[in-house]
């Protein structure tokens, strides 16, 4: 056998078993099926010697994952994250634009997030989960959990509105400055609140507007839906505007900015945010973002 991977473990809060713990910690077995498999093939070795799945991981120990010829390779997504902010609870990073979230594709933000993130040394850890969504066109912050308890919480702070979202857009067409956009999706309530931060003239859209939108509802598509409602389509957008009016290879121009929140643990504000896209900055390059 040959060792492909180790791990020194941490100080922990309390012990937790292995097969628990490490989940994640391994880029070629990132699922708990695949370490369980490992451990049973006496892959895993702690300090030196075989592990077993009813081993108890205290902290300090060296947790090496050996291959042998038999041994099958785990497909690794290859997908390197910007990491905006981390802790052993939570992670913020940048989605770019053209990636799923989740789903079943292979590609997708969520089979990234355990090679980009710092395993929690919580005795709750888990592997990292998104917990809200960007659609596969739009830039910008997500939010992931990285412990049990943390992605329940950081649920219940989306579903009572605790986690204030600021999105830039660019839309085609002459706007009131500012306004409220309130009809209904799908027959539940969606609230949007938006400012015009510029406008230029353009010889192909008429008028183009850098604008910041405060959704104040979740729900699927909302801005874009929202906002093609109005007759001011968000640049880009081939499923809820004129696919004529799109600047090809450049995509949608909508970003999410800016997360807030209460931190649900540690109680400390957090507020994140990430600069707009180069392709705003060719339209807008003096651009006014708070």
């Amino acid at each position: 056998m040959t060792k492909s991977e180790s791990h020194r473990v941490p100080i922990i809060e309390k012990p937790i078993r292995l097969q628990e713990y490490a989940v994640g910690i391994f880029k070629t077995i990132p699922t708990k099926s695949g370490l369980k498999k490992a451990i049973k093939k006496e892959l895993v070795f702690v300090n030196q010697k075989p592990a077993t799945t009813a081993l108890f991981i205290k902290g300090g120990e060296l947790i090496e994952l050996f291959q042998n010829e038999n041994t099958s390779t785990f497909k690794r997504l290859d997908l390197t994250l910007e990491v905006l902010f981390e802790d052993d609870y939570l992670a913020i990073i940048y989605k770019p634009a053209g990636i799923l979230v989740s789903g079943n594709s292979f590609a997708t933000i969520d089979n990234a997030l355990t090679q980009n993130l710092t395993k929690s040394v919580l005795f709750d850890a888990v592997r990292p989960r998104p917990v809200h969504r960007l659609d596969y066109p739009t830039s910008g912050v997500l939010l992931t959990g990285k412990t049990s308890a943390s992605i329940i919480a950081l649920n219940k702070l989306f579903e009572h509105k605790k986690i204030q979202k600021t999105y830039y857009a660019i839309t085609i067409g002459k706007m009131e400055k500012q306004g409220i956009i309130s009809s209904p999706i799908n027959e539940k309530e969606a609230i949007t609140y938006y400012t015009i931060l510029q406008t230029v003239t353009s010889a192909r859209f008429d008028v183009l507007n850098l604008v910041e939108l405060h959704p104040k509802t979740g729900r699927k598509h909302q801005l874009r839906i929202h906002l093609a409602s109005i007759g001011n389509q968000i640049l880009g957008d081939k499923e809820y505007g004129n696919k004529e009016l799109i600047l090809k290879g450049k995509g949608l121009y909508l970003h999410a900015f800016n997360l807030t929140f209460l931190h649900p643990f540690k109680k400390e504000e957090i507020i994140i945010s990430k600069e707009l896209p180069k392709k705003f900055k060719n339209i807008f390059p003096e651009e006014k973002t708070s």
